[in-house]
């Protein structure tokens, strides 16, 4: 039944995948026109609708940069409760700017974090509000067109590569695989922490990255849990039941880590980018009761805790205390370096051409 829904779907995704195609060509062509910035602008993005791993290769973005410049990152600002311009602030939340920026604006409150749906007015109103501001990393961009970044990062999930993949509905690309052809560099994402120089070769030949184009690796690493609220160390014994409480795209990955870590583990899963209420709270807290044994514990994402932050109160009154467990991104077969020094010299270039 499925598979013949699938099929029904096929034709509309042919349709879209049209639209997107001449939407692109008007781009190619100069009939749309994408605007260009005088400053860096780097953009991190994907041809899917999501779940790879865009967040943690920001960050490492941010990591890399800011102890030299002065960094910012755009976002549209994903299913936030409020529209426009807004540059985040000591009071801002994940219901005002969204939890992808919450979490970079949390983690790293060095950097000035901002989110805008009309980014091409937002870059300005950015450079007015902070005009130190001497690059900027545009977050999940990829399709966002109006504006030309000086560097285009494509992310794609080793599980689900874009060149298997299909436009929506029937798939989940926002547009064509030809779309892959705007990258500068291309990250796959997810990869297995063993994987093998023949995989690799087998994948850059799949892939078949145009001359211009860069090709990384990289794969997932799970730090050490800390307390949602107090953010102290939590010491979780190998024996204690796991309740894996989030909301993302793809929690496969977060899980199976678990799994290797933990005797007992149990999914309790909401939509992506979700808004929990006083009620999920309750029913988290059911789920963790009724759990076997006696030592439990809810674990959650980075990017649920901004938005959980939101619930302090209901937290408080459920007598609910949850783990939050941070991932980074590594980079494989010892290519950190070079990805360093990729970054680093379109920078040193743009420098060196405008004269900055």
């Amino acid at each position: 039944m499925l598979s013949y829904l699938k099929v029904l779907l096929y034709p509309f995704s042919l349709l879209y995948g049209l639209v997107m195609w001449i939407r692109n060509r008007f781009y190619d062509k100069g009939l749309l026109t994408a605007v260009e910035f005088d400053i860096p602008i780097i953009s991190a993005g994907n041809l899917s609708v999501g779940g790879t791993g865009k967040t943690p290769h920001v960050e490492y973005l941010i990591r890399l940069l800011k102890d030299h410049m002065k960094v910012a990152t755009l976002s549209r600002g994903y299913n936030r409760r409020t529209s426009g311009y807004i540059l985040a602030d000591e009071h801002s939340t994940a219901a005002d700017i969204g939890d992808e920026p919450m979490q970079f604006h949390s983690k790293y409150p060095d950097i000035k974090v901002c989110v805008g749906e009309e980014r091409m007015l937002a870059v300005p109103q950015l450079l007015s509000d902070e005009p130190d501001t001497q690059v900027i990393l545009l977050d999940d961009a990829f399709q966002h067109r109006s504006i030309k970044p000086g560097l285009n990062i494509m992310i794609t999930d080793y599980s689900r590569l874009f060149t298997r993949d299909h436009v929506v509905p029937f798939g989940r690309l926002r547009e064509g695989r030809i779309g892959y052809h705007r990258a500068d560099c291309i990250i796959v994402s997810k990869c297995p922490p063993a994987m093998t120089v023949a995989e690799k070769q087998a994948l850059e030949k799949e892939i078949n990255p145009l001359p211009h184009q860069r090709l990384f690796f990289t794969t997932l690493q799970y730090g050490a849990l800390t307390d949602m609220v107090t953010h102290q160390p939590v010491d979780v014994p190998t024996s204690a039941t796991v309740l894996l409480a989030c909301g993302i795209a793809r929690p496969e990955p977060l899980l199976e880590e678990l799994r290797r870590r933990y005797n007992q583990v149990f999914l309790l899963s909401f939509p992506d980018h979700y808004y929990y209420t006083e009620k999920d709270i309750a029913k988290i807290k059911k789920e963790c009761d009724d759990l076997p044994g006696s030592n439990k514990i809810v674990i959650t994402t980075e990017k649920d805790a901004v938005r959980l932050q939101l619930l302090k109160e209901a937290l408080t009154e459920q007598n609910l205390q949850m783990a939050v467990m941070p991932v980074e991104i590594a980079f494989l077969f010892d290519d950190a370096p070079l990805f360093n020094n990729f970054i680093i010299d379109y920078i040193n270039r743009y420098q060196l051409v405008t004269g900055q």
